[in-house]
């Protein structure tokens, strides 16, 4: 399962996220992000509360990634040391801005 909560303050998206971003839940956070980015200049991610993410949820924020090096940027914050893990075995942290 996958809380997802968006928040918008101008040209500021801010979404946390909560439970499990994988195959089964990971259209949800696409259909929350379709034509949200749209005008955002700061997307903001918070993991605070995310316990685990498979590789589509990364092919998700790769993409919304991509769709903020034109526009923006993207940040995600609060993340566990099990996603951390996860971003550093990938390559991810690498291509992601983790604070």
């Amino acid at each position: 399962m996958l809380d997802i909560k968006k928040e918008a303050n101008g040209s500021t998206l801010r979404i946390v996220l909560e439970g499990r971003l994988d195959t089964t839940t990971c259209p949800s956070l696409e259909a929350a992000l379709d034509g949200a980015l749209t005008g955002v200049t700061d997307l903001k991610f918070d993991f605070e509360k995310l316990n685990y993410i498979s590789s589509a949820g990364l092919r998700v924020l790769l993409s919304s990634q991509k769709i903020m090096n034109k526009q923006g940027k993207m940040v995600i914050s609060n993340a566990s040391a099990e996603v951390k893990e996860i971003f550093d075995v990938t390559g991810f942290s690498d291509i992601l801005t983790i604070e």
